[in-house]
């Protein structure tokens, strides 16, 4: 079983919750338990407000909302077998990408999208000292975003961003 995809959103409000896209053989249901006795989990839940957006190390304010997607690009071979399983999964081309809503402040975003130039965007939880989640892409290039003039409430600008593999950490991103 490997990992194809795994997605999350930030927002104001409501319960966060991930999605991970699993791509397996197959499955075969066993009579009885391979683990023995399984012990129950005390699960410890990040909520939204709990949550930071920084970019090059510095909260980024004014986020309306944030997806997160990281994509390993798995290829399935589906070969014609007498069990109906699939042969396995090739790696294929791992890619970060994901959208950020601001309200609009400032133009250092859009200046960066302008520019080219790459940030990077630091996504983090914590409930203090005992549980937290950091997830960092090193390289995140912006696109121009359209900036629509909706009326009286403000202006909100969308950037669905892409992330790169960086020269210093020579990685796209770090969990």
């Amino acid at each position: 079983c490997v990992m194809d995809q795994l997605s999350w959103q930030m927002s104001r409000s409501g319960l966060l919750t991930a999605t991970a896209r699993l791509i397996a053989q197959g499955e075969a249901i066993a009579a009885t338990t391979a683990a023995g006795t399984p012990t129950a989990l005390g699960l410890q839940r990040f909520g939204h407000f709990n949550g930071v957006v920084k970019r090059n190390g510095t909260a980024l304010g004014n986020v309306v909302s944030a997806e997160i997607t990281y994509a390993n690009g798995l290829d399935r071979i589906e070969t014609i077998r007498n069990d109906g399983k699939i042969e396995g999964a090739d790696p294929g081309m791992a890619a970060l990408t994901g959208r950020i809503e601001v309200r609009f402040a400032d133009s250092a975003l859009v200046t960066q999208a302008i520019d080219g130039t790459p940030c990077e965007l630091e996504f983090a939880y914590s409930l203090g000292a005992n549980a937290s989640f950091t997830f960092t892409a090193h390289a995140v290039y912006l696109p121009v975003p359209r900036i629509e003039i909706p009326g009286p409430q403000g202006i909100q600008a969308t950037f669905d961003w892409q992330a790169a593999k960086a020269t210093s950490p020579a990685r796209m991103c770090t969990a």
